[in-house]
């Protein structure tokens, strides 16, 4: 039994019934008890399929929301730690619970986010991409605002930090707000490894990113509006593969990506036993087949992959289909207006980022506005006693949260002296 509760009114003991509680009704009472012991068949608590790691815990969140909870419960084992329920939805009526540290979230971001999953007026909630959409700060922007995961030590790190989880009845990824920018480039398992292995990898991963957006429009530029700028031996390379090729390169690298994205669409959609197979071994053969054919060249094959495999290196799939969207815009404004196209693209999106909020928190921050205690963690992770202190703006509380160096001093004083 999860939850016992009172009731009066027949709305109640309708909302009762069709969430599959045990009424009991008394003769002579007006009021009645349900009993919350409704215990659907469901899958059991299996690895991530989403974000897979080499090291760390291998459990997912499910489809019960009951268990979901407990998943976090048996990490976070603080009294503090409150589960708020909603029903949302005027036909589905979906469980939703905001789930939070009381203490360490800050009470003007967990009044914010109550009152906008109050303010949800809809029919029906059948996942968290619903709520993500409909609380979104800014509702035109292709980048995401709040964080999905379906690990629960990625939720639980996200609570210590001071932030808010959003669980969603029927589904089992878990959203998270407020969500910055460098966070979509962390992983859970970068906390599980040395400092020093994790800084690189989160390097890598920004590399990706600019790899993914800004090489086919660089490429574009290059071949098309300033080839003085290619290495004679490469520009003679470049110049003997493309002859014979019939369209333009802006043509060439539109039409590759759109061929990739289909088969990585293909490959989603398809059985899992063989859509990687057919994502993989399609791009090949129709790139080969495509330059053997003289229809593009053989470099723009070498330029997409390089984009996918970088797009593939981002760990969150919101921020990766982000990247893919802005891909394909400075791929039009390089055609358009060449390299001082990119640079003036470059700096609007930067601009675009500057200007985003996600639960009124600015989402460039910490170098957006700049706050030294948080910056230790995001292009680089720091040692962990080097970045104790909790997200600034974020956290209500500013105390450290590992004192290491006592650690090290206690031990260093424990230690015997040889003469």
């Amino acid at each position: 039994v999860r939850k016992v509760s009172q009731g009066s009114t027949l709305e109640d003991l309708l909302d009762a019934l069709l969430s599959g509680e045990l009424v009991f009704l008394i003769d002579g009472y007006c009021e009645f008890l349900s009993v919350d012991a409704y215990s659907p068949e469901g899958r059991a608590v299996t690895e991530p399929t989403s974000q897979s790691i080499v090291k760390g815990p291998k459990e997912a969140f499910t489809e019960k929301l009951g268990i979901n909870i407990a998943l976090i419960r048996k990490r976070i084992r603080d009294k503090a730690l409150r589960s708020e329920y909603l029903t949302l939805g005027t036909r589905t009526k979906t469980k939703v619970v905001l789930m939070y540290i009381d203490g360490l979230a800050k009470k003007e971001i967990i009044d914010e986010v109550r009152r906008r999953l109050n303010a949800i007026q809809i029919d029906g909630i059948l996942e968290t991409g619903y709520i993500e959409e409909l609380v979104k700060d800014n509702r035109y922007s292709i980048f995401p605002t709040s964080l999905n995961s379906e690990k629960p030590d990625t939720v639980a790190g996200c609570l210590l930090e001071g932030k808010a989880a959003i669980f969603v009845d029927g589904t089992p990824f878990v959203l998270t707000v407020p969500a910055l920018f460098a966070e979509f480039f962390q992983a859970s398992e970068d906390f599980y490894h040395l400092y020093h292995i994790s800084t690189l990898v989160r390097l890598f991963r920004y590399m990706a990113l600019a790899l993914s957006m800004f090489v086919p429009a660089l490429y574009i530029v290059l071949a098309a509006f300033r080839q003085e700028m290619i290495p004679t031996p490469l520009l003679i390379s470049m110049l003997a593969q493309r002859e014979g090729v019939p369209f333009p390169t802006t043509v060439e690298v539109l039409m590759m990506e759109v061929v990739f994205e289909i088969l990585r669409e293909a490959g989603i959609r398809m059985p899992r036993v063989i859509g990687p197979a057919i994502s993989i071994v399609g791009a090949l053969v129709l790139g080969q087949a495509a330059v053997e054919a003289g229809i593009i060249s053989a470099v723009i094959v070498i330029i997409v992959s390089i984009t996918a495999i970088s797009s593939f290196a981002i760990p969150n799939y919101g921020m990766a289909n982000s990247a893919r969207i802005v891909r394909f815009i400075m791929i039009i404004i390089a055609s358009e207006f060449g390299l001082m196209g990119i640079f003036l693209g470059t700096i609007a999106l930067f601009l675009e980022l500057c200007r985003l909020k996600s639960v009124g928190v600015p989402y460039m921050s910490p170098f957006a506005p700049k706050a030294k205690t948080a910056v230790k963690d995001t292009l680089l992770r720091f040692p962990m006693w080097k970045s104790a202190a909790r997200p600034e703006g974020i956290s209500a509380d500013t105390s450290p949260r590992v004192n290491a160096q006592d650690i090290v001093t206690a031990k260093q004083k424990q230690q015997p002296e040889f003469k």
